[in-house]
């Protein structure tokens, strides 16, 4: 049974349930965590992801009502299913209920992108990768680094590093993504003559002060801005009244977008901005310089090897980051510490091995 709940696990389920189903009968249960068409139906469809089994509709609610009712909803599902595994990825809402349900039901539960670390439980997502990692069976680290912090919390048995399992599909849609012109035209962009940037994260949407100082570096920039708006951050800059910044002229605006202009706008642009651990790799891979806007990231071998570079919510450093961090660097592209696009497939041959 995998279970998915927001945008960035529908890329991850699209990377894994091809290779599952040549070994195991899968069920996919979607939580409906991200309940928007922009960020769920469409990427099924895009990702050619098979449709959900079960849809559980706990979107819409705050985090520890939404961790509740998906725990009782996908209970039932389990009970019912009784399936011999449960996976989750990453570190959302979805992830930590479902670790609770598989260890309640005494159902073996394999963790991908286990490990990871921000090192600050007032982040939401840290308190649930702690969760899922403390009641996991079977650990599929992306990083060096998320096996190490695994074996200081005394974990080491059934660990695995397999490379990132994102890196699959942009392997596997390479030429696809390349050929995709199209979004540069909608925009009128001119490639490496544009930012590329995401702000979707709580402790940036939930603070005015950090979203109004990330705002204001956007519209200071000296090229054009693509920022697809996550619901969260629209609701924010309403609350916020940060209208003004948000319509400047050097915003471009737009809905969330799917995932193939999404890797075209990254891989095309300057450089990208973001608070998205999913971006954070992203362009990585493609070689484009990144500014991190959270305090933190997990993700610290893209940082320790030149690619992305932290700045914060600061418009001050963002500035400073993007005047001597903006120049393309060739030598990024080949070393990839997140793998070569054979994660899923070594995460499936694992599994196979350990279930039977």
């Amino acid at each position: 049974m995998t279970v998915v709940g927001a945008r960035p696990q529908f890329i991850k389920c699209a990377a894994l349930s091809k290779e599952l189903r040549t070994f195991f009968d899968e069920i996919i249960v979607h939580t409906g965590q991200h309940y928007d068409t922009e960020l769920s139906g469409d990427f099924f469809l895009e990702l050619q992801i098979p449709q959900p089994d079960f849809n559980l509709s706990s979107g819409q609610k705050s985090g520890i009502e939404q961790i509740a009712d998906i725990m009782v909803k996908l209970n039932a599902v389990v009970q019912s299913e009784k399936p011999d595994c449960i996976v989750i990825f990453g570190d959302t809402n979805s992830t930590a209920a479902a670790a609770i349900v598989a260890v309640k039901n005494q159902i073996k539960l394999a963790h991908i992108e286990a490990g990871m670390r921000e090192f600050d439980k007032t982040i939401p997502e840290e308190s649930n990768k702690l969760i899922a990692d403390i009641l996991t069976d079977y650990y599929f680290c992306p990083t060096p680094a998320a096996v190490g912090w695994l074996k200081e919390m005394g974990i080491t048995q059934h660990v695995f590093q397999t490379g990132d399992i994102m890196i699959d599909l942009m392997v596997r849609f390479s030429s696809k993504i390349s050929n995709n012109t199209a979004i540069l035209t909608r925009f009128k962009l001119i490639a490496q003559k544009y930012i590329f940037a995401t702000c979707h994260r709580a402790t940036n949407t939930e603070n005015k002060n950090h979203l109004e100082q990330i705002l204001k570096a956007f519209i200071q920039l000296d090229i054009p801005v693509v920022f697809p708006m996550h619901p969260r951050t629209m609701k924010a800059t309403k609350a916020f009244r940060l209208d003004e910044l948000i319509n400047h002229k050097n915003i471009i605006l737009c809905e969330p977008l799917g995932y193939f202009d999404t890797q075209s706008l990254i891989k095309n642009a300057a450089m990208v901005i973001t608070d998205s651990g999913g971006v954070t790799k992203e362009c990585y891979f493609y070689g484009v310089p990144g500014i991190l806007i959270d305090k933190q990231t997990e993700w610290i071998e893209t940082v320790a090897e030149g690619c992305n570079i932290q700045a914060g919510p600061h418009t001050k450093k963002i500035l400073e980051a993007y005047h001597t961090h903006n120049i393309r660097k060739p030598s990024f592209k080949g070393n990839h510490i997140l793998g070569n696009g054979s994660a899923a497939r070594k995460i499936v041959l694992k599994l196979k091995e350990l279930l039977n």
